[in-house]
């Protein structure tokens, strides 16, 4: 008598949650809505529950099947691209185009005349700056040669540190471990 009552519950717990399904088929554990009156629903002994569309589902969840490895399934179909090819045209990719713009310090008629002189002129420009920087480095040196031969200030010693005094070791503990 007991089990009966338990059992009409269990198939109350199961028509609710069948309604439940049907109104938010988010929950459906396929891609495809299960309508009302159709498929079969698994209610796990922790509460959770699923629905599936025909025995062929149940078996495989009950298999632990992999529903991205099962080729009749829409996750499989989605993951190898099947079918697509029908719904959207293959899409279009943007070619970059390039824009000549002036950069900061630079104004676009300097960089286009820079980027039209002979490299003999670019070589000269740089080899007379390597001369300028390489001047200007001797003068730095020679300004500093005199401050240099002033005598060297001694540094002062610091205090040697103090030995520091060995610890007395504690007294031995009494007692066993426990």
């Amino acid at each position: 008598m007991g089990r009966a009552i338990l059992m009409g519950l269990v198939t109350l717990f199961v028509y609710e949650v069948f309604q439940l399904v049907s109104l938010f088929p988010d929950l459906v554990t396929q891609q495809d809505e299960v309508y009302p009156g159709r498929g079969r629903t698994l209610v796990r002994a922790d509460g959770k529950s699923y629905k599936f569309l025909d025995n062929r589902c149940h078996k495989a969840h009950l298999l632990k099947r992999n529903p991205r490895k099962v080729t009749w399934t829409v996750l499989y179909r989605r993951k190898h691209k099947k079918g697509v090819e029908e719904e959207t045209a293959k899409k279009r990719t943007k070619k970059s185009q390039k824009f000549q713009r002036a950069v900061v310090g630079a104004t676009l008629q300097d960089i286009l005349a820079k980027r039209n002189q002979k490299p003999e002129v670019r070589k000269a420009q740089r080899e007379q700056a390597i001369r300028a920087a390489k001047d200007a480095k001797k003068a730095a040196k020679s300004t500093k040669k005199p401050a240099a031969a002033a005598p060297a200030k001694a540094k002062p010693n610091k205090p040697a540190q103090k030995a520091s005094k060995p610890m007395q070791k504690a007294a031995p503990r009494v007692g066993g471990k426990r």
